[in-house]
């Protein structure tokens, strides 16, 4: 059963895209509102995906995915960016910290859904 954790500080977003995840047959969905709070849900849960936003307060996605793939327990966890910032130079910079994917918003929750699939298989 994969467990998907949604790092978005908006509540209807971090809604919207949990309601997605959960649409992947038997997915575990965990929740958390900045990198501080995706840290300590990494650090008590086994974790298969992270789908997380770029901009939040206190830690911002890019920071967290830099911190995921700098710690060896956490570091093949594939980490799917979802964010507003649409700007090639935000993109290359996410996918070379090491983002499996990179996606902008609105979000396409079919296209969400299909890539998260392909990264828990």
């Amino acid at each position: 059963m994969p467990t998907i954790l949604v790092v978005e500080d908006s509540p209807a977003m971090r809604q919207l895209l949990s309601f997605a995840m959960k649409r992947i047959p038997e997915s575990k969905v965990i929740e958390a509102t900045d990198g501080v709070d995706a840290l300590k849900k990494l650090s008590s849960e086994t974790i298969d995906i992270i789908v997380a936003d770029i901009n939040m307060p206190i830690m911002d996605g890019l920071k967290l995915l830099s911190l995921v793939r700098g710690n060896a327990e956490y570091q093949d966890i594939p980490v799917i960016i979802v964010t507003t910032e649409g700007a090639e130079e935000d993109r290359k910079k996410a996918l070379a910290i090491g983002a499996n994917d990179y996606l902008t918003k609105p979000i396409q929750t079919q296209k969400l859904i299909k890539i998260v699939s392909h990264y828990i298989k």
